[in-house]
């Protein structure tokens, strides 16, 4: 389906509810395909295709709101969707803060972000990575067992239109492959991974080189101990470290601020992170896992400084959460075709320090460098903070011995203001960070 037949389907569904009753409306278009692979000791264990389609009709009555959705494009089901979605939004309470966004806040144009690799990956170039994948990591002396490779491939199209005027559509691919496997024997085996996510397929990461890179990572992990409990510093590995990150968008989220739900709700404009520390929103990353040309509001996206030099600048907001704090959304709305907008960031990141991994380490006596983080032990109220950990253990400067079972503790509000970035950031993930070192964690093991 082209943009100008979705644009000719959405106006006359748009139609359809006004006739309908409705005083405002938009309506959303979402098409995806899908591949992927698995197999596990060289045999085929997955193989799965999908293809979808799906569109959202949200109408408005005063101050009421409804959302159906159907995957029936026909025009008498269009028609009868558009009555029930009028018909239940004069049935449901009233809802001050709802409505579309003014025209004058609406993109009216948006860059080229190069999202979609219009070369669909085959079953055989799946089974291809995921082989080369697994063969390498089993390659690694020590790797005992696997738990198996897979790699996918998706295609999505967005199609987004409303009665205040606006239409936009752009697509998106993603491939993705990754390798899990075991080292040791009986009941002291250890398990570790690695994974590569691209949009486009000639960025992912070599298959060998991933799979072998897994395998060490199982193989350092054999035998680990257990730590003495202590307040000492945790240096979170890039793999994770962007865990921290993720805290910092979950604590700012418009809809959290305006129920008052968030650690952070009194710190706008105040110094969360020490100085120097930013974290940047970029949602024109060219070929960004989450970049986008505008937001599921049809507001224009733009590169944001969330925290400079440490400081707080701004909520994530859509025009809902905008309204009820007294603001204006900045155009972080995303949203499905059966739920309405919400709050979301996009590429996010906290900019490199100055520091290189291995001074980071170095300065410090004792302490855990973390590898994999488990559970998920964080109160968005509170900040309080207390996670699952395996890793190394760190003495006078070095990694010594692989360490497991450990619980690491802390609130947020005293670790952001605690973080130190080394100036190893590779943008691998939606959210990114460099090794990150946060002094004072509570360390509980043996």
């Amino acid at each position: 389906m082209t943009d100008t037949d979705q644009a000719a389907l959405l106006d006359s569904l748009l139609k359809m509810a006004k006739s309908a009753g409705a005083e405002s409306a938009d309506a959303l278009i979402g098409r995806s395909v899908s591949l992927s692979v698995g197999e596990r000791l060289g045999k085929k264990e997955k193989l799965e295709r999908a293809e979808s389609q799906d569109l959202g009709l949200r109408v408005f009555v005063g101050k009421r709101q409804a959302i159906v959705s159907t995957s029936d494009f026909a025009r008498p089901a269009l028609q009868e969707l558009a009555e029930r979605a009028v018909a239940m939004a004069r049935a449901v309470p009233e809802d001050p803060y709802c409505g579309l966004a003014e025209p004058g806040q609406l993109a009216t144009d948006w860059p080229v972000l190069d999202l979609c690799d219009r070369s669909e990956a085959s079953e055989a170039q799946l089974t291809e990575l995921v082989r080369a994948a697994e063969d390498a990591a089993r390659s690694v002396k020590g790797v005992t067992n696997s738990e198996g490779a897979e790699a996918g491939y998706g295609r999505s199209e967005v199609a987004l239109a409303a009665s205040n005027g606006f239409f936009g559509a752009y697509a998106t691919s993603h491939f993705g492959l990754s390798v899990s496997v075991l080292a040791g024997e009986g009941t002291g085996m250890e398990r570790d991974y690695d994974f590569s996510s691209t949009v486009y397929l000639a960025d992912l990461e070599d298959p060998v080189k991933l799979g072998q890179a897994a395998g060490a990572r199982a193989v350092r992990r054999l035998n680990p101990k257990k730590p003495k409990t202590a307040a000492l510093p945790v240096i979170f590995d890039p793999r994770i470290s962007n865990s921290i990150v993720g805290h910092l968008v979950g604590a700012i989220n418009g809809a959290g601020i305006a129920r008052g739900t968030s650690f952070l709700k009194d710190h706008l404009g105040k110094d969360v992170f020490a100085a120097g520390i930013d974290i940047v929103d970029a949602p024109h990353r060219q070929r960004g896992l989450r970049s986008r040309p505008f937001d599921g509001e049809g507001l224009p996206t733009r590169e944001k400084k969330l925290i400079d030099n440490g400081r707080l600048t701004t909520w994530l907001l859509d025009c809902r959460s905008a309204r009820q704090l007294g603001l204006v959304s900045n155009g972080h709305a995303a949203r499905g075709t059966s739920s309405p907008p919400s709050p979301s960031a996009s590429n996010v990141h906290m900019a490199a320090g100055t520091l290189s991994r291995a001074a980071l380490i170095g300065a410090v006596k004792e302490g855990i460098y973390v590898t994999e983080l488990i559970g998920s032990g964080v109160n968005g109220v509170t900040g309080d903070y207390s996670r699952g950990a395996a890793g190394f253990w760190i003495e006078n400067g070095e990694l010594a011995y692989p360490v497991s079972e450990v619980t690491i503790a802390g609130n947020l509000k005293d670790m952001f203001k605690a973080v130190t970035p080394a100036d190893d950031l590779v943008f691998r993930y939606g959210t990114n960070a460099p090794t990150l070192r946060i002094d004072g964690l509570t360390i509980a093991g043996a």
